[in-house]
């Protein structure tokens, strides 16, 4: 049991006085283990001190590269791309709504025009930044309304997005380009992924529909029917559900 010490405390016997001498030599020996352990420590420090200093200098020298990179590469660049992407952009959303000339729209938007860079350009160009993915996008968007399938693939396929639509659309879009491709099992992958990446009402009815549709053709009734049945519970509103009994009837039918 510890022993507290008082301001002026004498010990009244032998035994005391033991004690104390046992409690002064326990704290003696407690710091001098503790001025071994510090002298140790700087010992270890004076000897390591250039490969310390070294680290310190390697991890700063990152830090600050990494900054500087941010600042005067990266963050101009990615400014670059996205003014880049005004021009194409336009050609691409005349060609969603035109009637006619929609390859010749498409075109430019791919190649780019008078000096401008396309889609194609930007991702060359400007690889890394977030205009060049969302130009992969719009790239394999343009080679599908263009019925040039393996194309379509490629530039979806290097497109990444966690957005509930735009991600949705690229994996959907995939699968109706291996679809057209008669692949109908790669197809049926692609749809039941941008299922899985949203449940949003706008694009989670279309490929559950598109991927009954699939699985019909694969005689894959069981899973087909579960996607027509998401159809019919889940989003009763959408257009995909006005002709969804008769997709269900089929299902069970085979």
């Amino acid at each position: 049991m510890a022993t507290y010490k008082k301001r002026g405390f004498k010990p009244k016997n032998q035994v005391e006085e033991q004690q104390v001498d046992e409690q002064e030599s326990t704290t003696a020996e407690v710091f001098n283990t503790l001025d071994e352990s510090a002298s140790k420590s700087e010992e270890w420090v004076s000897d390591n001190q250039n490969y310390i200093l070294g680290i310190i200098g390697v991890v700063a020298v990152a830090v600050l590269g990494y900054l500087g990179y941010m600042q005067f590469v990266q963050n101009p660049k990615e400014t670059d791309a996205a003014n880049e992407m005004y021009y194409p952009q336009q050609y691409f959303d005349q060609a969603l709504v035109s009637t006619t000339a929609k390859d010749s729209l498409f075109t430019l938007a791919l190649n780019g025009a008078d000096g401008k860079y396309g889609f194609l350009n930007i991702i060359e160009e400007y690889s890394g930044t977030k205009a060049a993915n969302l130009a992969n996008y719009s790239a394999g968007m343009s080679y599908m309304n263009m019925q040039k399938y393996q194309e379509a693939i490629t530039y979806l396929e290097d497109f990444s997005s966690d957005d509930a639509i735009l991600g949705a659309l690229a994996k959907g879009g995939l699968g109706d380009a291996f679809m057209q491709l008669g692949q109908a099992d790669d197809a049926l992958g692609y749809y039941e992924s941008a299922i899985a990446h949203s449940g949003n009402k706008y694009t989670a009815p279309k490929f559950l529909y598109k991927a009954g549709v699939t699985a019909l053709e694969l005689n894959e009734n069981e899973k087909a029917l579960k996607f027509f049945q998401r159809i019919k519970d889940e989003f009763s509103g959408s257009d995909e559900a006005r002709s969804i009994d008769s997709f269900l009837g089929m299902a069970k039918s085979e």
